[in-house]
């Protein structure tokens, strides 16, 4: 079964989070919600959303000041989506990084389509070509499918955790560079994991026992010891 993508929606007016959450739920999203934004920051460095639908109208700050600090460690997509119609403010969200801007009210369709294509281009960013005219990357027997959130050897889906194919998937974006374990830990966890590698490294000897014929002989993504891990280059 496809992993879904997990969004959160930090939005204090409960009607509105209560409409945004009724539309991503009915389009098969796994949604989590804040109303502060203490509680979107907390929730981004534990929860490890895929997306965030950030309001700027905040009662504790303004969601400008999340953008800021998210962006200090993380290429997360966010859309903000704000009663703040004025140019000015767009541009400075999107120079802060926001991958798009929302002027409420927003249809529906537009919504999705706003983070369909986010998701998209999050996926594909950093990649080769190929993965970003496919959505997938292709190594020998393995395939990494970004768009149904799926891995498969040699035709087989390989059942990965949320968390573990999030980690193959940024591999499988930078394929040949070597990451080092503090990228990767930042980038799934957040910047709240003290750098220690063992959680990382639970979850790649079970993606190796999954995807390779031999995981203390790996084919597909090796250890540089001491640094971090590297994806074998796509065919």
């Amino acid at each position: 079964m496809p992993v879904k993508s997990k969004v959160l929606v930090v939005e204090d007016e409960k009607s509105i989070s209560n409409f945004i959450i009724a539309i991503l739920t009915a389009n098969n999203y796994d949604v989590v919600t804040a109303r502060t934004g203490q509680e979107a920051y907390s929730l981004i460095t534990s929860c490890c959303p895929d997306i965030v639908i950030l309001d700027l109208g905040l009662p504790d700050m303004d969601g400008i000041d999340v953008l800021k600090a998210v962006r200090k460690w993380s290429f997360l997509p966010v859309i903000v989506v704000s009663a703040r119609a004025n140019e000015r403010d767009k541009v400075e969200a999107l120079d802060l990084g926001a991958d798009d801007y929302i002027t409420k009210p927003f249809g529906t369709e537009e919504l999705l389509a706003r983070i369909r294509t986010a998701l998209r281009h999050t996926r594909t960013s950093g990649a080769n070509r190929d993965v970003a005219q496919s959505g997938k990357f292709t190594a020998g027997e393995l395939t990494i499918d970004y768009e149904k959130y799926r891995v498969f050897v040699a035709g087989v889906d390989v059942g990965l955790t949320q968390n573990e194919f999030k980690i193959v998937s940024l591999l499988g974006k930078y394929a040949g560079k070597v990451l080092t374990y503090d990228f990767i830990i930042c980038e799934i966890w957040g910047p709240n994991t003290n750098g220690d590698n063992q959680i990382l490294r639970v979850n790649m000897a079970n993606i190796r026992r999954k995807i390779e014929k031999n995981p203390a002989e790996p084919k597909y993504i090796f250890t540089e010891v001491g640094v971090g891990y590297r994806m074998i280059e796509g065919d």
